[in-house]
């Protein structure tokens, strides 16, 4: 049914068209510390040749096995504070990550101090009005890793979850609270990639999809919320 219905999308279409909407906001001058990084599962959140210099932490340590990363760091420390001076970055990008985030409003202090004056904060998240997210808050994580490793995905690259930061209003509030002026947020939606286990449920997921991206008044219910946010009002640095 995908080529059918979406002849269009490849597999991770939301990585694919995250990493176009990263490449957008980048040149070869910019220092990118990726948020999240992990161990580099995903070839599209490999930066390396695309900037100057590649960092990444996370709080697991096979983030040190990351191929895509030119330094990286073990999230360590309990506040939360990220392991580099203030004005490092030109570009923070974070995909998949805030929904993990227990405490987002010093996460996005740690991330806005790290940035030089007119950096951006880009990130990816799901939206938690989508029906994925309100089924994952419904559920324990136990099912979490079940239904991911259904779609391919390890067990122990599913990670607890939070929500708590997980609308374009709370995310917004975060940001300006933090001193972050909101440039861009958006929201996407694509092929019912969770609906894929029987025609009719990718049916149901089809029609969904179709609504919330025709009907302006049902866009809040897409399954993708994407952002950049920049630090310095009206700043411009060699990300843009």
């Amino acid at each position: 049914m995908d080529a059918r219905l979406y002849p269009e999308y490849a597999d991770d279409w939301d990585n694919k068209r995250f990493r176009q909407y990263v490449l957008q906001r980048l040149d070869r001058t910019c220092s990118i510390l990726d948020f999240g990084a992990g161990r580099g599962a995903l070839q599209e959140m490999n930066f390396k040749g695309c900037a100057r210099f590649v960092a990444g932490v996370d709080t697991d340590p096979a983030v040190q096995e990351n191929p895509f990363l030119d330094e990286s760091r073990t999230l360590l420390q309990p506040d939360g504070t990220i392991p580099y001076q203030d004005d490092t970055f030109d570009l923070v990008l974070a995909n998949n990550v805030l929904e993990h985030v227990q405490q987002p409003e010093g996460c996005f202090r740690e991330l806005y101090r790290v940035l030089k004056p007119g950096g951006v904060f880009v990130g990816k998240t799901p939206n938690i009005r989508h029906y994925v997210g309100t089924l994952a808050r419904l559920t324990p994580h136990r099912f979490h890793e079940f239904v991911n490793e259904k779609r391919g995905r390890r067990r122990k690259d599913t990670f607890a979850t939070a929500y708590k930061c997980n609308s374009p209003q709370r995310i917004a509030e975060c940001a300006m609270s933090s001193g972050f002026e909101v440039e861009h947020i958006d929201l996407w939606e694509g092929r019912p990639e969770y609906l894929r286990f029987s025609a009719l449920t990718y049916l149901g997921g089809f029609l969904y999809e179709r609504t919330v991206n025709r009907f302006k008044t049902f866009s809040t219910f897409r399954s993708v919320i994407v952002f950049t946010l920049r630090k310095g009002k009206g700043g411009s640095g060699p990300c843009h």
